[in-house]
């Protein structure tokens, strides 16, 4: 059993942000069910009283006094098939993520994209009168507007990228989003309207981080602002200033010139990906994409 908790940890501590994200969730819905069912062989049901103080109401009174819900409800899931559709698009549509873009991005979005999902589901079921019976007592869970962020991310940047489908075949990437967001606009009427929500939202941040990221705009800065103040000491942000210093460009020409190459020299490998996948790169292309996301 210690053999297993060390591997365990091991795999956390060297693991990328991916596989962090993957193991929070499921250590978050292990100690969740793992505790409700110790208390119902008491004969207590807390499981419901527990989840309101992490899932994310729609009613802004009880939000007001549980702000922190906006951050723990993306992490959270009470059912077995709930997390694992999730981690499983989470993991698939993550390693694509990666291939283009870095770690810290891909933890900006998956956060943000949460709290766009929050936002919009509040945002609905407060102004539209088809929730206002059922506003005092709605609740959102789940990392699913976080993922569908994920996905938008990368349908934005990479549009043309092909995935193999089993029974369907090969389909751009493009359009399997565009059939998730009409499937979740189609399905607000039914029974989990707020959850359907919730996923436009995501996918709304998603596509809108690649759209300001080619204005040179970053949506997920306000992650990277709470990750700096944590982890940075004031040697490391006096290194960091000293670099952007001596890299910067002599001029706008020279600036503009090197933006223009290198777009490019991305968008020729970026075709090439989605036209014979990512395993057709040679050692060179794959090392020019690592270096240009970085």
């Amino acid at each position: 059993m210690n053999s297993i908790l060390t591997e365990i940890k091991q795999s956390f501590r060297h693991g990328g942000m991916l596989v962090k994200l993957i193991y929070i969730n499921l250590g978050i819905f292990l100690a969740f069910n793992i505790f409700r069912a110790i208390m119902a062989l008491g004969g207590i049901e807390i499981g419901f009283i527990l989840s309101q103080y992490i899932a994310v109401p729609a009613h802004l009174p009880t939000l007001a006094s549980r702000p922190w819900t906006l951050l723990t409800y993306m992490f959270f899931h009470e059912g077995f098939l709930h997390i694992l559709f999730n981690l499983l698009w989470l993991y698939w549509m993550g390693k694509i993520f990666l291939s283009f873009m870095t770690e810290r991005q891909l933890l900006g979005v998956y956060i943000m994209g949460g709290v766009s999902g929050a936002l919009l589901y509040i945002l609905f079921y407060n102004i539209f009168p088809a929730f206002a019976n059922v506003l005092p007592m709605s609740f959102a869970l789940g990392a699913s507007a976080s993922v569908l962020a994920v996905v938008f991310a990368v349908a934005a940047y990479a549009p043309n990228y092909t995935l193999n489908l089993m029974f369907i075949g090969p389909v751009r990437l493009k359009y399997l989003a565009l059939f998730m967001v009409v499937l979740d606009i189609l399905s607000i009427a039914g029974s989990n309207a707020g959850g359907h929500i919730a996923h436009l939202g995501g996918a709304l941040f998603g596509y809108l981080f690649i759209y300001f990221q080619k204005q040179n705009v970053n949506l997920a800065q306000p992650v990277n602002f709470f990750i700096e103040a944590f982890t940075s000491t004031p040697s490391t942000k006096r290194r960091k200033k000293m670099k952007v210093e001596y890299s910067k460009p002599t001029n706008d020409y020279e600036y503009n010139k090197l933006k223009a190459e290198q777009q490019k020299e991305i968008d020729r490998i970026l075709d090439k990906i989605s036209k014979g996948g990512y395993s057709t790169l040679s050692e060179e292309e794959k090392q020019t994409l690592f270096k240009m996301k970085n």
